[in-house]
C-alpha cells in the first residue's frame, strides 16, 4: 500500500473542504483531506519504517496532506545534524504555511547556538517559508531564557511584500510582547515596522489573553 493510499484511507471529505479555505494558494486536487491527530498518528509509527526514508528522499510530493506527513517524520528525527539536514532538503518544496507551521523538532533545541546560524542562513534564503520557518523557531525558542535584544532586528530587517511571511512577523512581535513587553514596544513606538506588519502585530497582540488589559490599551494607542 502506498503512503497515498493509506492517506486516502483516512479522507474526510468535510475536512478537505475546511482545508481548501485555509490553504488558498494550494490546488485543491493535492488536497486529501486528513485532520492533524490522525497524520501524527500514522506519522508516529510510519517516521520508524524504511518506507519513511524512501518517502522523505522522493522529492517534490504530490499531495499536501504527504508534505504535512514529511514535515511530521523531520519532527521525529532525534540527531541535531539529521534534521537540519533534512529540513535543509525539504524546506526549499514547502509552498504553504501549515506545512511550514506543523514542523517544530524539540532536537533542534539541544544546540541553541548551530541553530542560531542556521536561522540567519534561513532569514537570508529568499524563499518565502524557509524565512517564514526561521521566524517560527526565533519565537518557539528564542523569547524565554535565551533571549536577546538582536533576535527582534532580525525579524525586522526582514523586506517581504509575501502575505504569509509579514503574517509571522507580526506572530513573532506579538508574542515577543507577551514575553518580552519592555525590549520589543521601541518597535511600535517608534514605527519601526512596516505598517501592515505593525497593525496587525496589536492586534494580535490585543487578542490575546497573555497581554494584560492595561498594555492592551496602551497598544491600541499606537495603532497607524
Amino acid at each position: 500500500m502506498s503512503v497515498s493510499d493509506e492517506l486516502f484511507a483516512m479522507q474526510d471529505k468535510a475536512y478537505k473542504a475546511f482545508m481548501e479555505k485555509l490553504v488558498p494558494n494550494v490546488d485543491p486536487q493535492r488536497i486529501i483531506g486528513v485532520r492533524m491527530p490522525e497524520l501524527r498518528r500514522f506519522a508516529k509509527t510510519f517516521a520508524k519504517t524504511p518506507q519513511a526514508a524512501e518517502f522523505m528522499g522522493a522529492l517534490l510530493h504530490t499531495y499536501h496532506e504527504e508534505n504535512l506527513l514529511h514535515g511530521c517524520c523531520i519532527e521525529a528525527v532525534r540527531d541535531f545534524d539529521a534534521c537540519i539536514a533534512a529540513l535543509d532538503a525539504f524546506l526549499p518544496y514547502v509552498d504553504n504555511w501549515a506545512v511550514c507551521d506543523c514542523m517544530s523538532p524539540k532536537v533542534l533545541e539541544k544546540q541553541p547556538q548551530a541553530l542560531l546560524r542556521r536561522v540567519d542562513r534561513w532569514l537570508a534564503s529568499g524563499e518565502d517559508y524557509t524565512v517564514r520557518f526561521a521566524i517560527g523557531q526565533l519565537m518557539r525558542w528564542f523569547l524565554d531564557d535565551r533571549f536577546d535584544p538582536v533576535f527582534p532586528q532580525k525579524v525586522a530587517a526582514v523586506q517581504s511584500d509575501e502575505y504569509y511571511v509579514n503574517m509571522m512577523r507580526a506572530w513573532y512581535f506579538a508574542t515577543a510582547l507577551a514575553k518580552q513587553y519592555d525590549a520589543v514596544l521601541p518597535y511600535l513606538r517608534e514605527n519601526r515596522l512596516d505598517a501592515w506588519t505593525h497593525n496587525k502585530t496589536i492586534q494580535k497582540a490585543v487578542e490575546s489573553f497573555r497581554v494584560p488589559p492595561e498594555r492592551k490599551a496602551a497598544l491600541r494607542a499606537l495603532k497607524r
